[in-house]
């Protein structure tokens, strides 16, 4: 079995901030947002503090969870006639392997999704990365099965 040069694509998420820095601007917005509306409270607008403490409850909400999935990614691995998708999100990782010469890249009109499919299973990739991005990856992926096959 002839075996040819390995592939790998690794895709993260674009996080332009550290778990610190997030804290710091989480507790920022948060002082700002609460002295604010302690301020109008104290002008006699008191209903004005349960929705600040609303809206920083929903602001902790999403910070928690871009957190939680800052260290998301996707790694496609081609090794001789092995395909291997392993994604890891929220700290889980799932691990999906497929045949090189019975897999296919399936993408929707305008690069929106992109999918490997063989024996009617299917993993969808590319999630963390752009249209662009995603388009190459499914070009390159197509040149990659077509040696599989040509060989």
């Amino acid at each position: 079995m002839a075996h040819a040069a390995g592939f790998e694509r690794v895709a993260r998420r674009n996080n332009s901030l550290s778990s610190a820095g997030r804290i710091l601007v989480f507790a920022f917005l948060f002082i700002v947002s609460i002295g604010i509306a302690g301020a109008f409270a104290t002008l006699g607008a008191w209903l004005i503090l349960p929705f600040a403490g609303l809206e920083m409850l929903g602001l902790y909400w999403a910070f928690c969870y871009v957190d939680r999935h800052s260290a998301d990614y996707e790694r496609i691995e081609i090794a001789g006639d092995r395909v291997r998708v392993e994604q890891f999100e929220a700290g889980r990782a799932i691990s999906h392997e497929f045949n090189r010469c019975w897999a296919q890249v399936v993408t929707s009109p305008g690069g929106a999704r992109l999918a490997l499919r063989s024996h009617g299973r299917e993993v969808e990739i590319g999630r963390h990365v752009n249209d662009d991005e995603r388009l190459a990856l499914a070009l390159e992926l197509g040149r990659q099965f077509r040696a599989a096959t040509a060989r």
